[in-house]
């Protein structure tokens, strides 16, 4: 069966499957080959996603959805180029404070790439900035919507391992805070070597008040969010349908740009990424079963520790292990499949699992840029008609960077736990 699954999924992803049919059909084929009762499948989808705590998703991809159309989303950029614009490089960094803010409400990569390569990407190339840079600050910007809580990474991670959600969300700011901040030091660095634009607009306090004003509302959004969670008014799953009824608030009464009509189109669109998302989901919960029948994580787990007992040589392997699924396999679909393998192994060796939780999240976080899956550079390519290559090339100094916060956040386990340990989730 080993042999029947390695065989089948290699074929389906070298054939371009997406990755949930390519999940599935390599489900189905080690079924047929284990003469194990096909109904499995129905059985194990449906466990899959039966989950409270799931419920979540849907609900971060509509409010990012209302968000977009209702306003919240231009005036989070307003707000952000009035603080950052007149920096070298000043939209650049517009657009990674723009993408931090609304990572914080939405928690979805592809939400944020999208909405900020719709508006942001031209703005950028009509400035004079290169086209494969601005795609690529974009698409690396976008990154940081798992890793800023709320994040639906981690309410997967959550909900696979047993980790608490509320713990990985706080475990998130400040790793998301340092990638944001890093981001923007390289594009103040690239932007002194190039020659990148500035924002030469007049600057007062008169007018940062003003913006200020006007997105108020829309910074409140993550306040209630995250201040719910960690303050225990709501669950995870119920702060998502809090994002939801305030985007209305705010698209529909406070901004006046969200129409009646308008949601018809986002209930459609919300409703179709839910539906990838929960089919690769399910997809991937039938593999996760295949692969733990045959114990394949119980030899994953003891080749690991044979080579070594030493923890952190052990999130070394785990990292390159990482990187390398990430360029092959959606994010969802490895945390479900390895994650609870992956918490074993380094649990038994004294790593608190926040911490490798985390390190997992922004792992997998990396392998959205990583091709030839780098989901944000299709989406970014999709929205603004620049070439995959051209983007890919202009994104490697970002992803080294990435990469280089990935190390930290490995190492130095503070940076991840001290906000969880105040808050009394360790």
């Amino acid at each position: 069966m080993i042999l029947t699954l390695t065989l089948v999924f290699l074929g389906t992803m070298i054939l371009g499957f997406p990755v949930a049919f390519s999940l599935g059909i390599t489900s189905l084929a080690a079924l047929i080959v284990g003469d194990v009762p096909l109904l499995l499948i129905a059985q194990r989808m449906f466990t899959g996603i039966d989950s409270f705590p799931l419920m979540a998703v849907p609900f971060f991809v509509l409010a990012g959805e209302l968000m977009n159309r209702g306003g919240t989303t231009r005036r989070l950029i307003d707000f952000a180029n009035v603080l950052v614009g007149r920096v070298p490089g000043g939209l650049a960094h517009t657009n990674i404070l723009a993408s931090m803010f609304f990572g914080g409400i939405s928690g979805s990569a592809v939400a944020d790439a999208a909405a900020m390569g719709t508006i942001m990407v031209p703005g950028m190339t009509r400035k004079g900035f290169p086209a494969g840079f601005s795609a690529a600050v974009t698409a690396a910007s976008a990154t940081m919507g798992p890793i800023i809580p709320p994040s639906i990474l981690m309410v997967l991670m959550g909900v696979t391992t047993g980790l608490s959600i509320g713990g990985l969300f706080a475990a998130g700011i400040i790793p998301g805070l340092i990638l944001g901040l890093s981001m923007m030091g390289l594009s103040f660095f690239m932007a002194i070597r190039y020659g990148f634009p500035r924002e030469s607009f007049p600057l007062s306090p008169g007018i940062i008040f003003k913006e200020f004003i006007s997105a108020v509302p829309a910074l409140l959004a993550p306040i209630i969010i995250l201040g719910g969670i960690l303050g225990g008014i709501f669950t995870p799953t119920e702060s998502a349908a809090v994002a939801v009824f305030y985007a209305f608030l705010l698209g529909r009464f406070i901004y006046k740009e969200l129409s009646f009509r308008d949601l018809v189109q986002i209930f459609v669109e919300s409703g179709t990424t839910t539906a990838v998302l929960l089919l690769i989901i399910g997809m991937a919960n039938i593999f996760a079963w295949i692969l733990t029948s045959e114990q394949i994580p119980t030899r994953i787990a003891g080749a690991m520790t044979a080579l070594t007992d030493n923890p952190y040589v052990i999130l070394m392997i785990i990292n390159l292990f990482l990187l390398f699924i990430g360029m092959f396999l959606e994010g969802g679909a490895a945390i479900i499949i390895l994650a609870p393998t992956l918490l074993s192994v380094t649990s038994a060796l004294g790593i608190d699992p926040l911490h490798f939780g985390l390190v997992m999240v922004l792992n997998i976080a990396v392998g959205l840029l990583t091709p030839p899956l780098g989901v944000c550079l299709f989406v970014v390519c999709g929205v603004t008609g620049i070439s995959l290559s051209r983007i890919i090339r202009s994104v490697l100094p970002f992803l080294a960077l990435e990469m280089a916060v990935l190390i930290l956040v490995t190492y130095i386990p503070a940076v991840i736990l001290w906000i969880p340990g105040l808050l009394g989730y360790l």
